[in-house]
Parts: structure tokens; sequence; C-alpha cells
């Protein structure tokens, strides 16, 4: 066995449990009994899922995409985002990430599809069955230290104060956030950055036909960065030569980075509007205050200046009063009156979902307020496996909360 087949042994054998129960999830819902469905469509109501490759096996299992959009389309959902950067590969066949990382797309991937490009299959198989698709680009500019793009290009990279590279390493205080730990960032700022993200961006809006982009909370910079010479070199010269402040919350400072990251919203925008002009442009953030203050992602600042089309703001809590604290903070009041917005519900983990209760009561809480839909996140966890329900009766549960086909046709809602 060639070293390759080996560490694709080894990766199946880590997705373990993953795979194992998205087989055994799979072959539970097949039998899954037909509802009558009603013929009378509703207003539109955006109703989503997140396919993502962290502890979720659906896009390795070979027969598993054309499952899941059969499912998700027999439920009624409308929309999926799936995952195409993550950890510093693509997941779709990409000439950008080749030339700049030597690797077209993420290799297991690639092995279990036989060098199938699972993009093209993933839009085929959703088109057919009136889903759309926007594409997520979940790292945004995170990357593992370990990665090609890390080791090739250093200088790309932002750090903090003392040669601090990553989350972890950061004061616990300051920020507290497992997902991002041991991973390197990318300089938002630097312009090889941005020519290199936008490239992977537009290579998919040009390439594919998508309903549009999504980008989240990771397209930004962590606040205790920044840090890094071209960033100080680039602050000292529209500074007189004054140095960044040592502390990072300093809020000239914050507002500088913020400000700067921005542009390049705005330059990545116009970018993909003069490709394809109706494209959406997504974004999926924490809510705008934890945005800002900790990733320097002042979201509520390009919603204003029409830099996004679609919201989904991650609202991932368990206690019914925190959550609706949240739809009703002023920021998401106005995006409301000028976009479309959808909550992000969470359906828990592979080893832990939510119990259907709480998804239906929060369900509810985004209707009542008028929101435009709801996405969860993530696939893996819609059906849950035995505990604390069966797949049936999470099926069910859905089924009954999406009792009908929507409109095709998405428009903000005016307050």
């Amino acid at each position: 066995m060639n070293r390759f087949a080996r560490r694709c042994v080894s990766y199946l054998m880590c997705l373990g449990l993953v795979v194992t129960l998205t087989v055994f999830s799979f072959s539970s819902v097949s039998s899954f009994p037909i509802y009558s469905q009603k013929i009378i469509p509703l207003p539109t109501e955006i109703r989503g899922v997140w396919l993502t490759n962290v502890a979720s096996g659906v896009l390795f299992v070979p027969w598993g995409i054309n499952r899941a959009i059969n499912q998700l389309s027999s439920l009624n959902f409308n929309t999926i985002y799936p995952v195409v950067w993550n950890r510093g590969h693509t997941f779709y066949k990409s000439a950008v990430a080749e030339m700049t990382t030597g690797s077209d797309t993420q290799p297991f991937l690639n092995f279990m599809h036989g060098g199938q490009d699972v993009l093209t299959k993933i839009v085929t198989l959703a088109k057919k069955k009136d889903l759309r698709v926007i594409p997520w680009f979940e790292y945004g500019f995170m990357t593992p230290h370990y990665s090609q793009l890390a080791r090739r290009y250093p200088d790309w990279l932002t750090i903090g104060q003392e040669g601090i590279k990553s989350i972890q390493d950061a004061p616990p205080e300051e920020i507290d956030n497992s997902l991002v730990s041991k991973l390197a960032w990318l300089n938002p700022l630097h312009p090889q950055v941005q020519e290199f993200i936008r490239g992977l961006i537009l290579e998919v809006v040009r390439d594919y036909d998508v309903d549009g982009i999504q980008i989240d909370d990771h397209f930004g910079m962590p606040v205790q960065f920044g840090y890094d010479r071209f960033t100080i070199e680039l602050y000292q010269q529209e500074h007189q030569g004054k140095s960044p402040p040592i502390d990072p919350f300093n809020s000239e400072w914050m507002r500088w980075r913020a400000d700067k990251i921005t542009d390049f919203m705005a330059e990545l925008y116009q970018a993909v509007k003069a490709v394809k002009p109706k494209i959406k442009i997504s974004l999926s953030p924490n809510y705008q205050a934890f945005a800002y203050k900790y990733y320097l992602q002042d979201w509520e600042n390009w919603i204003k200046k029409g830099l996004v089309n679609e919201l989904i703001l991650q609202v991932y809590r368990n206690d019914k009063s925190s959550f609706i604290a949240q739809l009703e903070q002023p920021s998401v009041k106005l995006a409301q009156s000028l976009i479309p917005v959808e909550i992000g519900i969470s359906t828990g983990t592979v080893r832990n979902p939510v119990k259907m209760a709480q998804v239906r009561e929060q369900v509810q809480a985004v209707r009542d307020r008028n929101f435009n839909g709801i996405s969860f996140f993530y696939w893996e966890s819609l059906w849950g496996y035995i505990v604390p329900e069966s797949p049936q009766q999470r099926r069910k549960a859905f089924f009954e909360m999406f009792n009908a086909r929507t409109v095709r046709q998405f428009k903000p809602k005016k307050l």
C-alpha cells in the first residue's frame, strides 16, 4: 500500500464514528414513510442547511451527496451551503489552489470520488431538485500551520505580539474559541492574500452554476493579530511612522484594521458582481458586537454600504431568552429592513444532537419575528442517531415544520 493510500485509510479511520453514523442514518431513514404534501406553495421562506466536512462524512461517502439532496428536497428544504474551502484545501477542482498550494482539491475527497469534481455533482443534483446552492468558504482567512499555504507563504500570515500565531497562544481572557485554536491566519490586509481569496471566490462564481457564495465569521482578523511586519509597516505609512498600539483593543487601532477589511470586502463585492451581477453575496457572522470586538468584522457597516445580499446570523444558543435577545438586536433589525435575513440554528453535533422540541421552539421564534428563513448547522445532526430521538422521529418533525413547498423567489421583507 503506497503512502497516499495509507493516509486515506488512516483518515477514514479517523472519521470512524462519523462515517458509521452517516451510513446508519441513511439506511435508517430509507424506509421512512412518505407523507402527503401540500400542493399550494407558501410565501418564500429560506430553509437551508450547511454541509461541512468537519465531524461529518456526508461529502466523503460516495453516495452520500445524492441521498442527502434527495432527503432535503423531500422535506421541503430549498437551500444548501456546501463547504468549498476548509483547512487549506478547496472542495472543488481549483486551478487557483493548485497554482498556489500544489493541490487542486482536498486529497481524501478527491480519492473517495475517483477524481470527480464534487461541487459539479452537488450543483447538478441540487438544480434538479430546485435547491439553491451557495458554496460556503468556511475557513475564510484561517489555515492550519501545517498546510502548504502556511508553509509556502509564511509572509502571508498575520501574528500577534511577541510572535503569537494562533488563537490558542493568546491570553484566555482575550478570546475563547476552540474552533480556531492551533490555526494560523492569513492576513486579510495583505494584497497577495486578497488576490488569492478573491481568485478562489471568482473561480467558483465563474465556473459553476451557483446562486451565490457565502463567507462567515472567519472572514476577518482576530483582534490580537496585526503585529506582523507588513501590517505594522502599512500602519506606520499612514500614521507618520508611529507603530500600532500595544493594546490590541485600542479603539483607533481596531477601527483602522476593521476598515481595511471592509475595503477588501467592497473590492470583492464589485469583482463578483462584475462576473455575475445577479449572484448573491451571503454572510453568516456572529452577532455584531462580538464579530467586531474579537474579529474586526464590522458586518453592520458592510450591510449599510450594500456589500451583502443575504445575512444568516449564527444564533447557536440553548437558552430561549438568550436566543430571542439576539434576534432583537438593533443591528439585526437594521439588516432586516434592508436585505433578506435568516437565522442560523444549531441542531447539535454528531454525538449530541439538539432535541427537536428546542429546534421547533427556535424556528417558531424566528417565524414570529418575520425573518426570511432558517438555516441549520449542520447536516450530520439534522436527523440524529437514536439519541435523543430516532432519525424517523426527527425527519417527521422537520416535515411538520416544512409541510409545504415554497415559491422560489427570495426578496427582503419590508418592515
